[in-house]
């Protein structure tokens, strides 16, 4: 007899079985092993025909009408209109094993899959329960031998083995972080090259807006009453609400601004200037911060979309610059273009060679005529001639801005050492430093330029060539150097000699642009002039006059 703590089992199985219909009597088969079908029996009615009772194995069923008895109406000889208690039957029981080999009987495999269901895959300590005399690792072994590795039980789905095999797939990087989030300490120079973002935490050590909170943190919203008589509990009700509604502005305009920070990936300021370097040749550095203001507006593929796209522009843009180079040359075919570019490179080595030679002729003439009369001499020459030996020319082609220069700035800017986009950036801050204070000084030029007083003289020089300001702006920004000189009390006869040559370049530039000598000028030099100016008739000549007592610089023609 079946244990009755089992019959809803039974009863489920019961319910479910079910046989062809049919109006006569059916063949029964005599042999006691075909008496039970082992694929009929899995699943049971849930009650008897005869007293609606829940069946307990074992049970009776009728072969004729297909009615299941329990086995106490079976023997009172159970009768109904369609049922006759002289039918042919077969008795129903699940104590028959499935799997000969495993040992289990199909009511013990029926309580295993339904504890699966209720107490889930892996809690074997609350299946065994159901199972008495068993332990959890042998439910286990059982369930994972017949059911996962080698599943031979009837009526279980065949899967394929495409399904179980999984297709190998290479990565270029790691797809499970095991690492641990940095803890960097506050203040840490790591913390600070991470914009203080603690990671373990995933936010930031000091928010955008910090001190927001400080806003409600006084408010009381019990401060107002609301009887009937009070006035101001409207007004105080509203600038309550007011005050709440800008404090939810600007915790909105915090997650904003970690939104954009976590969607363009802006965390690591170290990496995003070198993300910014790559469009140095392309888009140039300028441009590429101004476009970082459209982060704001688009997430972080369009914003690589949009740079990408100029990127490639730029790209195309230099190596149709590079083409316009080789047709200038006369090149027409691409097979032509690494002899032109040897060429090229030996033609310059030899013209730096040459320059190198021409600044130092006159030591090297020196050198000659001290040494001629000893082998030692030519060993000097030879060792001054290295040590004077100036920079060679800088290769500036396709760098940033190259296009924007004229064939005589690019030429400056190469024999000067100077990349294009810091030569850009000076000239734009002299010129506007002559417009906004009139004129401009080599000293004040040295302030603003921040870099090697050289190459400062040189700019200054080469940009009053240009005439990027005018003959009078020159003279008077010279005239005010040299008097600012005189005022000096210490002045040395270097300084003497340094400020005479300024003064001589003025009256040259000033000769250069006549059409500049009007009262005009004069005026302005009276302006500047806050002592007598000397005459210097030794620098100037005859053919200038400088009237002492009135202030005046007028050149006679």
């Amino acid at each position: 007899m079946a244990n009755p703590a089992h019959s809803d089992i039974i009863e489920e199985d019961a319910a479910d079985l079910q046989f062809p219909k049919a109006s006569g009597m059916r063949e029964v088969n005599s042999k006691p092993d075909k008496s039970v079908l082992k694929d009929e029996n899995l699943t049971l009615d849930s009650i008897c025909r005869g007293c609606n009772s829940a069946l307990i194995e074992p049970y009776i069923k009728c072969l004729v009408c297909y009615y299941t008895i329990c086995s106490s109406c079976f023997s009172n000889g159970w009768e109904a209109a369609q049922h006759e208690n002289n039918h042919p039957y077969r008795v129903i029981t699940n104590e028959f094993p499935i799997n000969k080999q495993s040992g289990w009987s199909a009511r013990e495999e029926l309580i295993l899959i339904d504890a699966l269901k209720v107490c889930g895959f892996g809690n074997w300590i609350d299946i065994v329960k159901r199972l008495p005399g068993m332990s959890p690792e042998e439910v286990e072994a059982h369930y994972m031998k017949y059911y996962i590795d080698e599943p031979s039980l009837p009526g279980l789905p065949k899967l394929e083995s495409s399904i179980a095999v999984t297709e190998t797939i290479y990565f270029s990087c790691k797809l499970n972080d095991v690492e641990e989030p940095p803890r960097f300490a506050p203040n840490s120079l790591n913390s600070r090259a991470l914009a203080g973002y603690n990671a373990a935490r995933s936010d930031f050590e000091v928010n955008f807006d910090n001190h927001a909170e400080s806003v409600i943190a006084d408010l009381k919203y019990d401060e107002f009453d609301e009887e009937e008589d009070d006035d101001n509990y409207n007004l105080g009700k509203s600038l309550q609400a007011a005050i709440v509604e800008g404090y939810n502005a600007r915790l909105k305009e915090r997650e904003r601004r970690k939104n954009i920070i976590r969607e363009h990936g802006l965390i690591a300021v170290r990496r995003t200037m070198l993300w910014l370097q790559r469009y140095d040749r392309t888009i140039t550095l300028p441009v590429a911060e101004k476009l970082l203001k459209i982060m704001q507006l688009v997430n972080g593929l369009d914003l690589d979309y949009v740079m990408e796209c100029l990127h490639h522009r730029g790209e195309i843009k230099n190596y149709i610059s590079k083409l316009f180079e080789f047709r200038k040359n006369g090149l027409k075919h691409f097979y032509s273009v690494p002899m032109y570019q040897k060429l090229r490179n030996l033609r310059r080595e030899q013209e730096k060679d040459r320059r190198s030679y021409a600044s130092n002729i006159e030591q090297s003439f020196k050198n000659i005529l001290n040494g001629s009369n000893s082998a030692a001499g030519t060993n000097n020459l030879v060792g001054n001639i290295c040590q004077r030996k100036k920079p060679p020319p800088l290769e500036i082609e396709g760098t940033p801005c190259y296009d924007k220069l004229d064939e005589a700035e690019r030429e400056f800017c190469s024999n000067v050492r100077i990349m294009p986009e810091s030569y850009l950036e000076f000239k734009h801050l002299l010129i506007t430093e002559n417009k906004k204070m009139g004129h401009l000084r080599l000293a004040q030029a040295r302030t603003l330029l921040k870099i090697d007083v050289n190459k400062t003289r040189k700019i200054f020089d080469f940009l009053a060539q240009l005439e990027f300001e005018n003959a009078e702006t020159l003279l008077i920004s010279e005239v005010h150097l040299l008097l600012e000189h005189r005022k000096a009390q210490n002045e040395l006869a270097e300084d003497e000699q340094e400020f005479s040559e300024v003064f001589t370049k003025s009256f040259n530039y000033t000769e250069r642009f006549r059409k500049f000598k009007s009262k005009e000028m004069i005026s302005a030099v009276r302006r500047i002039s806050g002592c007598k100016i000397e005459v210097y008739s030794d620098i100037f000549g005859p053919d200038i006059f400088i009237e002492t007592g009135n202030y005046n610089i007028w050149p006679i023609n």
